[in-house]
């Protein structure tokens, strides 16, 4: 099959469950397909983890999503060695990055160390722990969120981290139509049940 009717069936999948942003939707593949990644800035409620999901579901990939907060740390995302103390040896607990789609949640709410774990990983496909570099998951494709309009408490990314974005796009709301269109649709899904 060719790239562009792969493109068209997820995007066509995708756009059951998100309604009137094909185009957005398109770019969100056209970055998963140039091994590049996608910071979506908007405000809350315009789909942006629905959208993940659908794309997860849509490819047959992993998902995970990773709210950041001002006391995430890096390992958090990476994971760690722990000591086992029935085996008595050191184990790897590998963190959420070990995924093929990661949804990174208002990446800005974490500390500029965290977001450089994560923006690391997004360049080189990897990740290192303890001097124990482990290979990331592929695709491994991250959709990270910022809200524009909520500030406080923010650490904004700098241009050099805004780099290992391919796309920068907003989702924006529905319009009227389209708002009746997903409501109509989904309460007829909820009613077969």
């Amino acid at each position: 099959m060719q790239i562009a009717e792969k493109a068209k069936k997820i995007i066509q999948n995708i756009s059951k469950v998100i309604v009137g942003k094909e185009a957005q939707i398109e770019l969100v593949i056209t970055s998963l397909f140039a091994g590049g990644h996608v910071l979506l800035e908007d405000v809350p409620g315009t789909g942006k983890t629905m959208l993940s999901k659908a794309l997860a579901k849509s490819i047959d990939c992993s998902f995970k999503r990773i709210q950041f907060t001002p006391d995430l740390l890096p390992s958090d995302l990476t994971g760690i060695y722990y000591f086992n103390m029935k085996t008595q040896e050191f184990e790897f607990r590998p963190g959420p990055i070990f995924t093929n789609i990661l949804l990174a949640d208002e990446i800005n709410r974490a500390t500029p160390r965290t977001q450089s774990s994560l923006l690391e990983c997004m360049e080189e496909r990897q990740v290192t722990i303890d001097g124990i570099t482990h290979k990331l998951e592929d695709p491994f494709f991250v959709i990270a969120t910022q809200n524009p309009i909520e500030i406080q408490g923010t650490y904004p990314l700098p241009e050099a981290q805004l780099d290992r974005f391919l796309i920068k796009l907003s989702l924006g709301y529905t319009n009227k139509e389209e708002t009746i269109q997903m409501l109509t649709r989904f309460r007829e899904k909820k009613s077969s049940r």
